[in-house]
């Protein structure tokens, strides 16, 4: 299928995305597991008997294997004790990309959309490399593209060429409705897939979060590892002090008067309560919300926030 041509920070095509495999292969999806040792694309799971790590000491358990048994401290402890082992499995990995009209905003270098693609593909080439399997869901206000997770570059171009497509089918002469719930919508399709062992990366800007976006998230993390990337354009963090500006919603729009300091109070009080809400979830629900400008370089933004997160794996 023929797409768009891609204009520089506007939109972007498949070629482009394919293209951003190298900028991938530096990037780390950093965990803190009990041994503190750090992992790109795999998890670990505790089980008895023999592994490939070492995990701990503890007390016998009826149904432990006597094989895992540590016969010299149960002779100094006088109660039996197992050793228990670490050992890397396959992680499959989801990647769920925002492209809705919300999406189709941006004051320097790139629209948010722009941000989300390059995102979503710098995750996607990165869990590749790792040797596990990749796919996503790309969603915008009408329709969800969903690509099964494989272990192959076939599945990463198709999960491009989904992207692609759907960002160039972003317009300013957008007439349809908004629609904020189709965040949740992609969400339930997500939890409906990924029951247990995914790593799970949503890049959005969370309009139209909800409380049900928050249960729906806690419910995935509960059996998952997720990752939040929270795409934004400083604009409204820092809104000029003089001139208007004109929003439209589709099919409304409003003249906004910023040289009236009461108006870009309103504007920036939303702004940042929005922000730190949906920051909180990372302190309550301890779910990494990773937040990238897009106004900036997306790649070393995403190197750099990966390399200081670090979130706790569930005991599953």
């Amino acid at each position: 299928m023929a797409e768009p041509a891609a204009h520089e920070g506007v939109y972007v095509s498949t070629d482009q995305l394919v293209a951003l495999e190298a900028r991938a292969r530096d990037l780390r999806f950093v965990q803190k597991s009990r041994g503190h040792q750090q992992l790109a694309g795999r998890m670990q799971s505790s089980m008895r008997g023999r592994g490939l790590t070492f995990e701990e000491l503890r007390d016998y358990l009826p149904g432990d294997d006597i094989r895992s048994i540590d016969w010299r401290v149960t002779a100094r402890t006088a109660k039996p004790v197992v050793r228990v082992y670490s050992e890397e499995k396959e992680r499959p990995a989801l990647v769920v990309v925002d492209q809705r009209i919300n999406m189709f905003f941006g004051s320097r270098r790139a629209m948010k959309s722009v941000t989300a693609a390059e995102a979503a593909m710098l995750c996607a080439w990165r869990i590749l490399g790792s040797g596990d399997r990749v796919g996503g869901f790309v969603f915008n206000d009408g329709s969800i593209d969903e690509v099964r997770p494989h272990r192959s570059r076939e599945a990463v171009i198709t999960f491009a060429d989904r992207i692609a497509h759907q960002n160039g089918c972003l317009n300013a002469t957008f007439t349809g409705a908004p629609t904020p719930a189709s965040l949740d919508t992609v969400l339930q399709r997500v939890a409906g897939f990924a029951k247990h062992d995914h790593l799970v990366v949503v890049i959005s800007d969370f309009d139209g979060h909800s409380a049900t976006t928050r249960e729906i998230l806690l419910q995935l993390s509960g059996h998952n590892d997720v990752i939040c990337i929270l795409v934004y354009d400083p604009f409204l963090l820092d809104l000029p002090k003089s001139g208007d500006i004109v929003v439209s919603g589709g099919n409304l729009q409003v003249e906004l008067p910023l040289r009236q300091a009461d108006v870009r109070q309103s504007i920036d009080r939303f702004a940042r309560d929005r922000g730190r809400a949906l920051l909180a979830w990372q302190r309550e629900l301890g779910l990494p919300m990773l937040p990238v400008s897009s106004a900036e370089e997306t790649s070393p933004q995403l190197r750099r926030l990966l390399e200081q997160s670090a979130w706790r794996q569930r005991r599953r």
